[in-house]
């Protein structure tokens, strides 16, 4: 397996540890975990604008979207780049600030229970074969170390908050995905 799991932190990718992040709730078992997307500006790839956005640090007259959004307190555990690079914001058995509003069979506050993953990305946009093969490196590392989470607890922003968030939209091959990680488990997708 590419990663491994050490203290809540993946092996051999870019730590940015980010403040926006605090304790899951006590016997809070981590059993769900959630893909999103994000891109600064909106359908721009590239840069650092995600970074200083999940550390507070955006600068709202870069571009007037920042100015809707720079004051919000958001985080996530991971962001996978156009290039397939990983990034980690929060440790795992640390709560990111990444699902908002949300519910999951009939569980409210997924924050609470899930590791988020963004993908540098529009939801009306396609993703890159990188960022598949890094998620489901990802995905199967996170598997393992939270047996909990099978295929069937994998879930898009768009399903936990529907009719809020669209992410990762129909740009998310899912079934692609989900062979991809088929691949990385040695297990068939039930879906």
């Amino acid at each position: 397996m590419k990663y491994q799991i050490e203290s809540g932190w993946l092996s051999g990718v870019r730590r940015v540890p980010s403040p926006h992040c605090n304790s899951r709730p006590d016997g809070a078992d981590v059993d769900l975990l959630v893909v999103h997307s994000i891109s600064l500006p909106p359908g721009q790839y590239g840069g650092s604008y995600i970074d200083e956005f999940f550390l507070g640090h955006l600068d709202i007259d870069a571009h007037p979207y920042f100015s809707e959004i720079g004051t919000l307190q958001v985080s996530a555990h991971l962001l996978i780049d156009r290039n397939g690079r990983v990034t980690q914001y929060v440790p795992f058995h640390g709560r990111a600030w990444h699902a908002g509003q949300s519910e999951f069979c009939g569980r409210e506050n997924c924050n609470d229970f899930s590791i988020g993953i963004e993908l540098e990305g529009l939801e009306t946009d396609t993703y890159t074969e990188a960022q598949y093969q890094s998620l489901a490196e990802v995905a199967a590392a996170i598997m393992q170390a939270y047996p909990a989470i099978d295929q069937s607890r994998i879930t898009g922003h768009s399903d936990i908050a529907p009719g809020r968030k669209l992410d990762p939209g129909p740009g998310f091959d899912w079934q692609h995905f989900f062979s991809k990680l088929d691949q990385q488990t040695g297990e068939v997708s039930p879906r």
